[in-house]
């Protein structure tokens, strides 16, 4: 196993100055994203994009640089770049070796399209962070798989992913395949993707918007979904609110439909509400409403208590006139078996926690059908 390190690789990029500004690629935030994993080596040159021809060169030096490390064996990189909306996309600004997680906003497409090898796509939303989207998004991937079917989760919180720890792969990585096209990561009998993967651990990523938009459309693109079987169900983990990252789902992305989830007190169903509007605004199927962290019963008296009261997403449901699909209770072994990477669904299939997001996907299912 090759032992090159981060800093290693950055102290040898210090040595390349920008063509146009008075500093080293590093000092100047031109390179982002670097990782570095058994030898292989992936990173992104942030630039202008009038300049990608000479950029393009600086990108090729860097790798010719990087692979005379010992302990080197491969590299990736990428251009990235914002630009306008309607701006003409450079010809070339992907070079030679194509990296997932360059953030260049890729041309519009004509409207929303399926995902290739994917049969039908589920949006999990909260509108609220905090509410237990995530863990509720990969507990019902796995409730899927329970009931027969092929099933992938796709991670689109690009500011605070956190599929990669649910599925107990903080330290794995994707690989680039002959065609370009990126590995999901599989674990539990189902696969994912996330931008954590490709990041090193607590880096934070600082983008701004056009940025996110185009890692996510190339994010759709470039991910084999189908690596391993043609999936039934893929579910989307979306970030908290109703922003960019979500625009560029329901823009680019032909869903079957959307899931959300909200704890029971009035503050997060505020936020719950600005989901359900911005899917109603843009023509999205809703299948309805998990209220989760429900109840809490406590493991010496057994004992119940309401801590985030009870019963609002199930009111909020039949006011809006759609369907409640059920309760997860606040429970210490959800809370643990996800901190593992091996969420309740997966560690405990027999217990009644796991029966509640079978049942709750099989509601879902019934709707796909």
């Amino acid at each position: 196993m090759s032992d090159v390190k981060r800093e290693q690789l950055m102290r040898a990029l210090k040595t390349i100055n920008h063509p146009k500004l008075n500093q080293n690629i590093v000092d100047s935030g031109t390179i982002q994203g670097l990782v570095v994993k058994d030898g292989a080596v992936g990173f992104a040159l942030s630039i202008n994009p009038d300049d990608v021809d000479e950029m393009e060169k600086l990108r090729q030096s860097c790798d010719r640089l990087l692979m005379q490390i010992s302990g080197v064996n491969k590299v990736t990189s990428v251009l990235t770049a914002e630009r306008d909306a309607g701006a003409e996309k450079p010809s070339g600004g992907f070079g030679e070796k194509r990296s997932f997680g360059g953030h260049g906003t890729p041309p519009p497409q004509e409207g929303p399209a399926g995902i290739p090898g994917v049969k039908h796509v589920i949006a999990v939303a909260s509108g609220k962070g905090g509410v237990g989207k995530s863990t509720t998004s990969i507990n019902l991937a796995l409730a899927f798989n329970k009931l027969g079917l092929k099933a992938g989760i796709f991670d689109l919180d690009i500011y605070g992913p956190s599929i990669p720890r649910l599925m107990g792969l903080d330290d794995a990585r994707p690989e680039v395949l002959k065609d370009d096209k990126i590995t999901p990561l599989k674990n539990h009998e189902i696969v994912s993707m996330s931008i954590g993967y490709l990041m090193e651990k607590d880096t934070a990523v600082i983008w701004r918007g056009p940025m996110v938009m185009g890692t996510i459309q190339q994010m759709l693109n470039d991910v084999k979904w189908d690596l391993y079987s043609p999936l039934d169900v893929l579910i989307i983990d979306l970030p908290p609110g109703t922003g960019d990252a979500q625009l560029t789902m329901v823009q680019n992305i032909k869903l079957d439909g959307a899931v959300i989830v909200s704890t029971p007190q009035d503050l997060a169903l505020i936020d719950a509400r600005k989901a359900l509007t911005m899917f109603d605004k843009t023509n999205t199927n809703i299948f309805g409403i998990i209220e989760n962290m429900s109840y809490f019963i406590c493991p010496h008296c057994g004992e119940r208590s309401d801590i985030f009261s009870h019963g609002g997403a199930c009111e909020t449901a039949k006011e809006k006139n759609m369907d409640f699909l059920g309760s997860i209770p606040l429970d210490m072994d959800i809370r643990k078996s996800s901190d593992d990477g091996t969420p309740i669904v997966a560690s405990q299939p027999d217990s009644p926690h796991t029966k509640a997001y079978v049942e709750i996907a099989d509601k879902i299912l019934e709707k796909l059908s």
